[in-house]
């Protein structure tokens, strides 16, 4: 959990978590819902802000639960590259999830046009 990570990493190196909060410009309590569980998918922006303040690799931050294995062969790399970029662009997961869900709607409501 990216949350645990967080505040591990922040007790760890002695910050509080105004401080934090402070030096990354976020919200203290957004930082303190995702530490406790509440808050689950924070912006690629985000966790940008916070491994800076952190000083660690972003990646450090991100579940190795929740990552999918890079060498993954049932995986095209194009797809890795369009989630990328869907990451960097700011896009973050529901934002994501309701693209997905609207495009399988807009393809089922095409098809019962025809």
């Amino acid at each position: 959990m990216i949350g645990k990570r967080i505040q591990q990493l922040r007790k760890e190196k002695g910050i509080t978590l105004t401080e934090l909060a402070e030096r990354a410009g976020v919200a203290k309590s957004y930082i303190s819902k995702l530490e406790r569980d509440i808050q689950k998918n924070p912006s690629i922006q985000f966790v940008e802000k916070i491994a800076s303040v952190l000083n660690v690799p972003m990646e450090s931050l991100i579940d190795q639960e929740d990552r999918v294995p890079m060498e993954d062969p049932d995986i095209d790399q194009e797809w890795y590259q369009i989630i990328k970029e869907a990451m960097t662009s700011g896009v973050d997961k529901q934002q994501f999830r309701e693209f997905l869900e609207f495009n399988k709607w807009k393809t089922k409501n095409r098809s019962s046009d025809d």
